[in-house]
């Protein structure tokens, strides 16, 4: 895992652009905390920013390779998981190797395949690829989307990075957001591709860009398939449950210390007990990793998406899998003083303490090991969330989360919801239209299975929105949280083979049982205890302690007093007040939202000089 940016430009001599790139891979450091590397062409610029995870000695980049009178530059952010393999194949072919590093492995997978490379990758990777010879750059996402890629065409640049804030390096990207901006940004919905900025894009997961002088072409190189499911419960369960065993194999191979997360529910605890099973054949104790906050059980309100508390489950498939666990206990004035880690890391106003609490559980992870497994996107790939079974919710014309989300809410608190933008904002931008926008355009790009009735038609596109939209903001948060501490992690649930697999299977079969992800549960049998196994899905906690909502509130009355403050020419500060001295009536849920979201807002005009443009 790394941080890569590049630029190019075919009409100007970039071997004097030194110091620009080098500013850009200055901003990555913290990706790449190890080493770093810069490569300069005449048209071509490549900056690394290196995590040591795999090949200490020859894992350097960025990797070049010279071929006769041909020189082909890559860097790289990723893991090949079946770089083995690929590295027999090519080597049949003739293919020679200096190093055992999965980036030389990938640059052959492009000598011997062109852009068709990506066919034969199962990893997760980001990268930026310079063919000399055809004055041609390669930009490559993976299938789901890990890891992150943005690119900005200026002119005759283009210019690219792991993040926002190394393509803003560049003098030629200014930090501008117009009203599709503003609309994704207070409307909390970016559309995919969409980087908020001005003319900034995110490649799409499963997407590649093929650029030379004359064009700059976005081709999409993996979708899902729909097709009849033909095998039975027994094959299927059988099916899911060898992917999942082969798939965290392969992600534990690290030349340096690899730990994984566990909160003691389904998806951590699968992977948890694969994964300590591996290491036990090998003569090794796995150590496990939860959160939790001071006071939890004190302060703890289950609802429908938080129905229990993790750490009863956590000692439970801890002792049951003979891991090592580690609880961290964060505490108020933690998180208030790392509220602004998650806005340095996506460059954008971003969710809140569901993404400090992750940071801070990284940052101790980090102390002991380099690597982690993760068992983000079982939930959309088995349809784990409360809104994959409920009928009104099924039914609803727009995303499910929206509507299962506004069902709590209230008429009277929704008028006041509505009221916390700028009266001009307000006007100026139709979030209904743009939720219903990315709604439709999403509808449309469902893969379709001829003859499917209807209940399994509204399925299918319900699993694709949740692939689509709801995954994306889980794999940034664990992306940006992550590597802020130059800290890798792996979900093998995002395995693009067993996302295949899994996106035919009926729902009644994946929901066999009559609980959510019992397909899933039943490929555990036997690898968990079934107490474990059959525990009811609870997702990634958060603090209810009443002095939380306290600190923000503090926090915001300082924005308020303050007349010069950015936040306030955007949002309304009588709501703000009404708010912060209890006026309006909203659960604390829903004041920590609008409380952390002005916060940041404020902070992200003011550190990164945004300005809003026509």
């Amino acid at each position: 895992m790394c941080g890569i940016a590049g630029w190019v430009d075919w009409e100007q001599d970039l071997t004097q652009q030194g110091p620009i790139v080098q500013h850009m891979a200055d901003t990555l450091c913290h990706r790449g905390p190890d080493a770093e590397g810069s490569w300069l062409a005449p048209h071509a610029a490549l900056v690394h920013r290196r995590l040591i995870v795999i090949d200490p000695q020859g894992g350097t980049q960025p990797m070049v390779h010279q071929q006769g009178n041909q020189t082909y530059a890559i860097t790289y952010n990723g893991e090949i998981y079946n770089f083995r393999e690929l590295r027999s194949e090519l080597e049949t072919r003739g293919h020679t190797f200096r190093t055992r590093s999965d980036t030389e492995v990938l640059l052959h997978t492009y000598l011997e395949w062109g852009i068709d490379c990506v066919q034969h990758l199962n990893g997760i990777f980001a990268f930026g690829l310079w063919d000399e010879q055809q004055q041609r750059l390669l930009l490559a996402r993976d299938h789901l989307g890990v890891k992150p890629l943005f690119y900005a065409r200026r002119g005759s640049s283009i210019i690219f990075g792991s993040e926002l804030k190394a393509l803003l390096a560049h003098p030629a990207v200014k930090p501008e957001v117009d009203i599709h901006g503003l609309t994704e940004l207070f409307g909390f919905r970016r559309a995919p591709g969409s980087a908020v900025f001005r003319d900034v894009h995110e490649l799409r997961p499963g997407h590649l860009v093929v650029c030379t002088h004359q064009q700059l072409q976005v081709k999409r190189y993996w979708a899902l398939q729909s097709a009849p499911h033909t095998d039975d419960l027994v094959t299927t369960t059988e099916h899911v449950r060898a992917l999942l065993e082969d798939t965290v194999r392969r992600q534990l191979i690290s030349d340096m210390p690899l730990v994984a997360m566990l909160s003691g529910g389904l998806d951590s605890s699968a992977l948890t007990a694969l994964a300590a099973r591996e290491f036990k054949q090998e003569g090794k104790q796995l150590h496990t990793y939860s959160i939790d906050f001071a006071e939890s059980a004190e302060h703890f309100q289950g609802n429908a998406l938080r129905p229990s508390l993790d750490a009863p489950w956590v000692k439970r498939v801890s002792e049951y899998v003979g891991s090592q666990h580690h609880t961290l206990v964060v505490d108020t004035p933690e998180l208030i003083d790392n509220l602004l880690v998650p806005l340095r890391a996506h460059d954008l106003p971003a969710i809140g303490q569901i993404e400090t609490s992750l940071y801070l559980l990284f940052k101790t992870m980090k102390q002991d090991a380099t690597v982690a497994i993760s068992g983000e996107s079982a939930d959309e790939v088995f349809g784990g969330y409360p809104w994959f079974h409920n009928e009104e919710v099924i039914k609803a014309p727009t995303f499910p989360w929206i509507a299962i989300s506004g069902m709590d809410v209230s008429r009277r608190q929704r008028q006041a919801l509505s009221t916390w933008l700028a009266p001009e904002l307000q006007s100026k931008i139709d979030f209904a239209g743009h939720i219903q926008q990315l709604y439709q355009d999403s509808l449309a790009e469902v893969p379709r299975l001829p003859g499917e009735d209807a209940r399994e038609a509204r399925m299918r596109e319900i699993f694709y929105l949740n692939l689509t939209h709801f995954l994306p903001m889980l794999l940034d948060r664990k992306d940006r949280m992550s590597m802020a501490v130059g800290f890798e992690v792996r979900v093998p649930f995002c395995d693009h083979r067993l996302v295949e697999y899994v996106w035919n299977i009926p729902w009644e079969m994946k929901n066999t049982g009559g609980i959510e992800k019992g397909i899933l549960r039943e490929a555990m049998t036997g690898i968990l205890p079934d107490d474990a196994r059959k525990r009811r899905k609870s997702a990634y906690p958060s603090t209810q302690n009443p002095t939380y909502v306290e600190a923000l509130r503090k926090y915001t009355l300082q924005i308020l007093a303050n007349p010069q403050a950015p936040a306030l020419k955007l949002t309304n500060p009588e709501f703000l007040r009404m708010l912060v001295e209890k006026k309006v009536q909203l659960p604390d849920e829903a004041s920590v939202f609008f409380f952390e979201r002005v916060i940041q807002l404020n902070t992200w005009f003011q550190e990164y000089h945004v300005s809003i443009v026509e």
